[in-house]
Parts: C-alpha cells; sequence; structure tokens
C-alpha cells in the first residue's frame, strides 16, 4: 500500500464527512426520542419564567404581576421556549447531514476509484 499525501487527504476528508453524517443523525433521533418517546425529557431546561418589570406605586403593579404569573402557570412561555429549542436542535442536524454527506460520498468514491486502479 501505498502512502501518499492525496490518500492520507482523501481518508481523513471522508472520516470527517461521516462523522459529521453520523452528529447529525444522532442529533436526529434524539430529538425525535425527546419529542415522541420520552416527552418530560427536557422540561426541566424550561424551568424559569420571565417576570415583567414593574414600577413601584403604579395602579397596574398587582394586575401586571398577576397576569405573569398566571402565563407562567399555562406554562405558554415554557412550551414557545421547547418548540423554539426543537426546531433549532433539527436545523442544526439536518444542516450536518446536508454537509456531511455529499462530502463523504465524493471522497469516499474517490478513495475506492484510486483501490480499483
Amino acid at each position: 500500500m501505498n502512502i501518499t499525501i492525496r490518500r492520507v487527504y482523501l481518508y481523513l476528508t471522508s472520516l470527517i464527512g461521516l462523522i459529521l453524517v453520523l452528529i447529525g443523525t444522532t442529533q436526529l433521533v434524539n430529538l425525535a426520542l425527546k419529542t415522541w418517546v420520552f416527552t418530560k425529557a427536557d422540561d426541566n431546561f424550561y424551568a424559569g419564567c420571565p417576570i415583567p418589570a414593574v414600577v413601584p406605586n403604579s395602579t397596574s403593579t398587582k394586575e401586571t404581576l398577576d397576569r405573569a404569573y398566571e402565563n407562567c402557570d399555562k406554562n405558554e412561555y415554557a412550551a414557545e421556549q421547547r418548540s423554539a429549542r426543537r426546531q433549532n436542535d433539527a436545523s442544526n442536524s439536518i444542516a450536518f447531514i446536508i454537509v456531511g454527506a455529499p462530502v463523504w460520498l465524493y471522497h469516499w468514491k474517490k478513495v475506492k476509484n484510486e483501490q480499483d486502479v
């Protein structure tokens, strides 16, 4: 086996592409499991609710705080944050796969063609 810089480059680039595909696929499987199987898996990440700043001695202070706590109890904020996080995770995972798959396939075909010659 003749070790050349070109061959090392092709193998390393193929490995990097494959790793990108594996990371993206793993993240998508993780996201799917959290969404449909383990639905409470990421609830602890969204525990806090933002409370609006109020002016002391204001007439609407109590109503504003009551409304904020009511919204927090409804978990609207947590659900919104969870949805945004899942969309972010999905887009990152798909990007890893879209970039990694062509890199891996192209360079791996080059490696196979060089072995045939």
